[in-house]
């Protein structure tokens, strides 16, 4: 097998590796992964705001139920001095009855404050429930595509180990500055050689001049010759 034969089993490892890596670089499952962290990301922001809510809601909620327990503590204590006989002075009494009926329009009050605050609190609640198990489906999955993505991977990554082997056995015979040229034409297109087929450069597949082709078709098997459209090295 000539030099540029040779240079064509090169170029077909390069493709092939090319194309491994492409498709390293987008599995699906590495998409997937990616979607999920934006999701993650996003019902983690919308956790913080909920709990933060939650938390504002929980406070003011417990302020008023102690609030409360105080007053019904005070209300209690007050029947006990009202009933208890201990106080006779009508006036002393109206106005042990006036604190107490206004404690009791304060605790009235304060009940009402802590039944719209649980009503507000309710659905608080029941979002975060939902964002929490929206949370941990997706970071399961996330885990579960992770893992399939570590696999892929490294199936791949013994498939790229196989080709870069035949590649440097490839190679091996290939003159120094024939290959550096390979290499510097294949940074344009992914194709440094291509066979001549006919007339026709199956590098770029453009056709060439008939004059050109016949000339390229004379020269030796290892003269290289370039395509006059693309330049890349043909083999003929």
């Amino acid at each position: 097998m000539t030099d540029l034969e040779q240079l064509l089993t090169v170029q077909a490892h390069d493709t092939q590796t090319d194309q491994l890596r492409h498709k390293r670089a987008t599995l699906p499952e590495r998409a997937r992964a990616a979607e999920l962290k934006v999701v993650l990301g996003d019902l983690a922001r919308e956790l913080e705001v909920q709990d933060a809510t939650r938390a504002d809601l929980a406070r003011e909620l417990k302020k008023r139920e102690d609030e409360l327990a105080l007053l019904e503590e005070k209300i209690k204590k007050e029947d006990a001095t009202l009933y208890g006989g201990g106080v006779s002075n009508p006036r002393e009494l109206q106005a042990l009855q006036d604190e107490i009926a206004g404690m009791k329009r304060r605790v009235s009050t304060i009940e009402d404050a802590v039944l719209e605050l649980l009503e507000r609190l309710e659905p608080v609640e029941v979002e975060v429930a939902t964002l929490e198990t929206r949370r941990t489906e997706n970071s399961d999955e996330l885990a579960r595509v992770q893992a399939a993505l570590t696999v892929a991977e490294a199936e791949l990554d013994v498939e790229l180990d196989a080709v870069a082997a035949e590649r440097a056995r490839a190679a091996a015979g290939i003159p120094d500055a024939l290959l550096a040229e390979y290499t510097q034409l294949r940074t344009h297109g992914g194709v440094g050689v291509a066979r001549l087929s006919g007339n026709r450069c199956e590098g770029c597949h453009l056709t060439m001049a008939a004059a050109e082709v016949e000339r390229i078709k004379r020269s030796g098997p290892d003269e290289v010759a370039h395509c006059e459209e693309c330049g890349r090295i043909l083999v003929h």
